[in-house]
């Protein structure tokens, strides 16, 4: 990149970090979990949680508390889904959610999937969609009850085979109902494939969801034009967001070219949700996690950085959808 196209590059993201939309969601108000004022957990680094019981199986995570971390402050929390093939761990690594630029004010917490990935896809048959849900329940419920947490500010994120079960998630009557807000980076939405009515039931109490996407235009893993993908039929991200936008009875979106036409921005306003339903396309970005700084998953693809960092946009996304 050239010294002039850095500084312009640097201008806009300045731009973009400080005109992101407002979810503008109702207030909420702050509920303290059974954890709070209890003797805390190891805070600052990464501490892994193993034996947790789901299922009759033994499942693991692991959760990051900031080192200010306060035993009698209801934290938000953030539930981060890895690929496949992979861990909780990269995803950490990859995406830095832990840092605290990202989350000093907040506990996140990165799930095992079994045999390293969700149900949804046919390649993985080491649990169901009901079962890996049902471990989604057992960790909240084993969070809640040993770190404060706001029961009312928890959210989900995840990239690739992750990002696909988010909208699993999204669209479970029980996992519609467990987080506020849901942000799918690069998401392959195996589940999700027949409109806007069928294998998706959120729950009613739930709608509006406010639901983020973000996926590259060069994207040869999880193709933005849908197809054949590794583990069955995929959704164009175009049509799932307009399946969504109807769910969520959205009006029309709004548009935002960004970065000399690298980055297209949609947002719709979502019944009470100003933005409520949100996608970035990075139309050079492959099958990676978005960020200006390289990462693991560019260095795998192999890619440079790119020009959005989709760390901050999530974050950002999740304060705004629960901001009082």
């Amino acid at each position: 990149m050239k010294v002039c196209d850095a500084v312009a590059a640097v201008a806009s993201l300045a731009q973009l970090a400080a005109g992101l939309p407002q979810v503008h969601a109702p207030k909420v108000v702050s509920r303290a979990s059974s954890g709070c004022g209890k003797t805390q957990w190891p805070t600052d680094f990464t501490h892994y949680r193993f034996g947790l019981q789901s299922n009759g199986k033994d499942r693991s995570y692991s959760y990051h508390i900031p080192a200010n971390y306060d035993k009698n402050k209801p934290y938000p929390v953030v539930v981060g889904f890895h690929g496949s093939s992979s861990v909780g761990l990269f995803l950490e690594l990859d995406t830095k959610l832990s840092q605290s630029r990202y989350s000093a004010d907040k506990i996140v917490v990165y799930p095992n999937g079994l045999d390293g990935s969700w149900a949804g896809p046919t390649y993985h048959t080491a649990s169901t969609v009901q079962e890996d849900i049902q471990f989604v329940t057992d960790i909240i419920t084993d969070i809640k009850s040993n770190v404060c947490v706001d029961e009312e500010k928890i959210f989900a994120t995840g990239m690739s085979n992750g990002g696909g079960f988010i909208g699993t998630l999204a669209c479970d009557p029980l996992g519609s109902t467990l987080f506020k807000a849901f942000a799918s980076h690069s998401g392959a939405f195996y589940t999700d494939i027949n409109g806007p009515d069928n294998n998706c039931n959120p729950n009613p109490s739930a709608l509006p969801i406010p639901i983020l996407e973000i996926h590259g235009g060069n994207d040869s893993t999880v193709r933005y034009a849908g197809g054949q993908g590794d583990g069955g039929p995929e959704p164009a991200i175009s049509d799932w967001l307009d399946w969504w936008a109807e769910r969520n009875g959205c009006e029309s979106n709004t548009e935002e070219i960004l970065f000399n036409g690298e980055v297209q921005h949609l947002s719709w306003k979502c019944g009470n949700l100003e933005a409520g339903l949100q996608h970035y396309k990075v139309s050079s970005l492959g099958h990676c996690w978005a960020d200006t700084e390289i990462n693991l998953s560019q260095i795998s693809v192999p890619q440079g950085p790119t020009v959005i960092k989709a760390s901050e946009i999530i974050m950002k996304f999740f304060d705004e959808a629960v901001k009082s």
